[in-house]
């Protein structure tokens, strides 16, 4: 699997209706042309792209390093599907917040509908979520949720998740093609300002594989016999050496979180993160646990590396910005641009035969950019 990672500042006010009926409008004609000319499978591959999906955003008219780009533009190609169906070339299932919690359903619904393999595309889904929510525990609290498929099984996700106490966004994108192992090295990160490595949590590091597998053996263990052995006293909970604060292991709250990991066995860490009910909590509490008794450290390297922003503000040139930088969003030369767009979607889909002079007229027009 690939994944990366934005960093983005929070902005507050939200896509005015006049911007965002022209951003799905054009989101969709941009998804069908690249799906026509290079197939659904190519439209994901950019999605799972941090930097083209900035530059999408950009294009789309949004804030360039605002946090909204993300639900924003997520919300824009949510709309073209609503509007054009599967006529838009990939499925867009998700949303932010209460939404996000639909996805299984609405993936559920598409499969059937397309005969595509929707127990796996599920399980995708809720995997992607698990880790970045509780395997990764980065400060960032998971709020949206976009699944983006094709009809060939191809998948990709883009989420975000919030730091209430830096005010900056993370946006974690995944694209299925890739994905080999759901909890070893699944991520390949270009990112933010590293989180304090006192609250991380990385369990999806190819170095914390001996942390995974003591944390799935001890789920297995019986919970009054693990309570016995790691009731040894404070000192086992704070040696000298160790970083971990009195508040991460509370030996009276683990037999409820024992007691429901015994009852289901689970036969690797892949299975303890899809139990239900497991979360950051069980998770942390069993790595650390892992570490005090078998003395296998739990990882706390980010999972980040750093992406120059330089790149994607360019594309706000295409048609501005809805906060006015460059310059603020211009009407007449966006609606050109749509109709363009959709000029060439219309004549690739009458005359499939025409479909390349159609794109290669389309790439010949260059929009003057600046404010006019």
């Amino acid at each position: 699997m690939l994944r990366r990672i934005a960093h983005l500042p929070l902005h507050g006010g939200k896509a005015p209706a006049w911007l965002f009926k022209r951003m799905h409008r054009m989101a969709g004609s941009v998804v069908q042309l690249i799906v026509a000319d290079q197939g659904p499978a190519e439209m994901l591959r950019r999605l799972a792209d941090p930097l083209w999906f900035q530059a999408f955003g950009c294009v789309l008219g949004f804030d360039w390093h605002s946090s909204g780009l993300t639900t924003v533009t997520c919300g824009a190609l949510g709309e073209a599907y609503r509007r054009m169906g599967p006529d838009l070339g990939i499925h867009v299932a998700g949303g932010k917040g209460g939404a996000s919690r639909k996805t299984p359903e609405q993936i559920a619904d598409i499969s059937a509908q397309r005969s595509l393999q929707g127990d796996r595309l599920i399980y995708s889904s809720r995997m992607a979520a698990k880790v970045d929510s509780a395997a990764v525990q980065d400060g960032y609290q998971i709020y949206t949720h976009h699944f983006l498929f094709s009809d060939d099984n191809g998948w990709c996700v883009v989420q975000q998740g919030m730091n209430e106490a830096n005010g900056y966004a993370r946006r974690y994108h995944w694209l299925g093609s890739t994905v080999s192992d759901f909890v070893c090295e699944p991520h390949n990160a270009i990112a933010s300002e590293p989180a304090e490595p006192q609250l991380l949590l990385n369990m999806v590091a190819r170095e914390a594989d001996p942390s995974r597998s003591r944390s799935s053996e001890l789920a297995r263990i019986q919970p009054d016999t693990l309570l016995r052995e790691i009731s040894a006293g404070p000192s086992l909970f704070m040696p000298a050496h160790h970083p971990v604060m009195p508040a991460d292991i509370r030996p009276e709250r683990l037999r409820r979180i024992l007691a429901a990991t015994f009852e289901r066995q689970p036969k690797d860490f892949e299975t303890l993160l899809g139990c239900p009910g497991v979360g950051p909590k069980t998770i942390r509490s069993l790595a650390l646990l892992a570490e005090l008794i078998y003395g296998t450290p739990a990882c706390r390297r980010d999972i980040t590396r750093r992406w120059s922003p330089a790149d994607p503000p360019t594309f706000t040139y295409a048609h501005g910005g809805k906060d006015g930088h460059p310059f603020p969003v211009d009407r007449s030369t966006y609606d050109k641009s749509i109709a363009l767009l959709e000029s060439a979607v219309r004549r690739a889909q009458i005359d499939p035969a025409g479909k390349d002079q159609a794109l290669f007229r389309l790439s010949k027009w260059i929009a003057p950019a600046g404010p006019r």
